[in-house]
């Protein structure tokens, strides 16, 4: 690991604002997050944004496969010339690739489980990875992000709160999320202005809500105007008198918020013809 940060440091690299670079430097956390993800040991985990290796270095020492994901060019020889034993052994692929367009499946095929997608994400696109992360999640076991507090605070919200939102709901149908711990912005490389968070999703067999068409736009509709009661929410949904039925028989009151249904209720309402 210290090799692959001089090595950085003598080809007078930098951190790239464009990719949202903010190396996780914390030895401590670092083993935290692998320990998350691969307790009890084994298994194959994709990391997702491998940076520098101080993720990949401790999921190497735990994990029975470790896929990394880095996107950033100048980067991955960094990362090839570090762990050059372990790929050679077969134990770590090293992917240069966009991991929001990563076809999950392929990388976990025929690898053992449990299987677990970890990483350190990008503020600017961590609604996306989550998205991916939830596509997935008949794939996966758990995942384990190190995200921005104010993300792990809308994951973990509970309905009726302000945190409580789409992402919250759309991620709880999927998923049990926990806040393992926080993590301030000292154990990043450059330091950002925000803490961020450790957040475990546990995969739900089965799920608590399919994501169907029908689910999402009850979702979306609900929280587009949150202040809004959802008898003015789902207009856009269809007839009123079928949304009045339909909410009826899902045993949902229209003169509620949004804000205020549980993952369950929303499933309940979409399911009804």
């Amino acid at each position: 690991m210290k090799t692959i940060v001089e090595a950085f440091r003598a080809r007078g690299l930098r951190p790239k604002k464009s990719f949202g670079q903010n190396f996780l430097a914390d030895a401590g956390i670092a083993r935290s997050i692998a320990e998350l993800a691969t307790t009890p040991p084994g298994g194959t985990v994709v990391e997702i944004g491998a940076g520098l290796g101080a993720l990949t270095a401790p999921l190497l020492e735990r994990a029975a496969h470790v896929v990394a994901v880095e996107r950033d060019r100048d980067l991955c020889p960094l990362l090839a010339e570090g762990f050059a034993a372990e790929i050679e052994s077969g134990r770590l692929t090293l992917l240069e690739a966009d991991a929001a367009q990563l076809d999950l499946r392929a990388h976990f095929v025929d690898r053992p489980r449990p299987h677990v997608l970890a990483g350190n994400l990008p503020y600017q696109i961590t609604g996306k990875l989550l998205e991916m992360a939830v596509h997935a999640a008949s794939l996966l076991d758990r995942a384990v992000f190190l995200v921005q507090r104010e993300v792990a605070d809308r994951l973990v919200a509970r309905p009726g709160g302000e945190a409580y939102g789409a992402l919250t709901v759309f991620t709880a149908a999927a998923f049990d999320v926990t806040a393992a711990r926080h993590v301030s912005g000292g154990a990043f490389v450059p330091r950002p202005d925000v803490e961020s968070s450790v957040v475990v999703l546990i995969a739900q067999r089965p799920a608590r809500a399919e994501e169907t068409p029908r689910f999402r736009a009850a979702v979306r509709g609900a929280f587009a105007q949150r202040r809004k009661t959802l008898r003015n929410a789902w207009r856009g949904l269809g007839d009123p008198n079928d949304i009045a039925r339909r909410a009826r028989a899902a045993g949902i009151d229209l003169d509620r918020r949004g804000e205020t249904l549980s993952v369950e209720e929303f499933a309940a309402f979409a399911r009804e013809d």
